[in-house]
């Protein structure tokens, strides 16, 4: 399998590319990456330096691949963090030259733009952008639950409230969505307060996953995410086996980060998390 990921990178730290090659190819998938912006560090710091990469330089970069012939063997196209307004042009025209060169591939878009407790954190138009004319081109959406909010004016905050959004953003396009960071009110007893979730869909039906909720911001764990369930999904076709993997392999991340009290994902230290998930948590189809 072969991914061209279209994403952010930074040298100290994992996010963007910098979080989703090397679990790619330590589940023996080929990357072809490619930045947006090349930074000293993730912006969660405060402080960061290094550029932000004008989309015609991005645009020029992808034609040189394309130009080697490799947009035939591209069986996904996987985006993230669009720090720029024009980067969205280059990925869906990218996208579009992609799918010309081989009708099988996909595109799966990760919808970044903020979450429950920051709210937004991009530019004011990425978000609008992403919801009228990004999501409808992709073939798999990785939203938060916050984020699918926005994709579809609605407030999911129950299973029943969830499912009902994915449906309104499953009709503009995507046919499979991954809701990252689903959280519902109405489980929080004492036995599910200290829990939080991932519900899978697609035209074969919902499949949820419940795991311990590990009290830590882990920039990054995101893109981690979206890198591995799109790759399984890829790889399998099977939602809930895509669903259990990535789940297995992103708590175990979590859980050797926290314990190393670092503030930055234990990328490397935890390869074996993604080249054998333990598959510890159980999947339940809900639809």
């Amino acid at each position: 399998m072969k991914i061209l990921s279209i994403q952010s990178a930074v040298a100290y730290g994992h996010v963007g590319n910098s979080a989703a090659v090397f679990p790619l190819q330590r589940i023996g998938v080929e990357v072809l990456p490619v930045y947006t912006v090349n930074f000293s560090n993730h912006t969660g710091y405060g402080a960061w330096r290094g550029p932000v990469i004008n989309p015609a330089d991005v645009r020029d970069v992808l034609l040189g691949i394309e130009e080697r012939g490799a947009f035939a063997d591209i069986d996904v196209v996987l985006s993230g963090y669009q720090g720029d307004e024009g980067i969205a042009d280059v990925i869906l025209d990218t996208v579009a030259r992609v799918k010309a060169a081989n009708p099988a591939a996909v595109y799966s878009c990760d919808p970044v733009m903020g979450n429950a407790t920051s709210g937004c954190f991009v530019a004011p138009a990425i978000p609008v952008l992403l919801r009228d004319r990004v999501v409808p081109a992709a073939d798999i959406i990785t939203p938060n639950q916050f984020e699918l909010g926005f994709l579809t004016h609605t407030e999911p905050d129950t299973l029943d409230s969830t499912l009902a959004a994915v449906d309104i953003v499953r009709a503009t396009g995507p046919r499979t969505v991954l809701v990252t960071s689903v959280q519902r009110p109405e489980r929080n007893t004492d036995t599910d307060t200290d829990t939080i979730e991932m519900l899978a869909v697609d035209d074969s039906g919902a499949w949820i996953v419940k795991t311990p909720r590990i009290p830590l911001k882990a920039n990054g764990s995101g893109d981690v995410t979206a890198a591995l369930f799109t790759a399984h999904y890829r790889r399998t076709g099977d939602l809930a086996d895509a669903l259990a993997r990535a789940t297995s392999s992103v708590f175990d991340l979590l859980t050797r980060t926290h314990e190393s009290g670092e503030r930055e994902l234990q990328l490397v230290e935890s390869q074996e998390a993604y080249a054998n998930p333990r598959m510890q948590f159980e999947v339940q189809q809900v639809r």
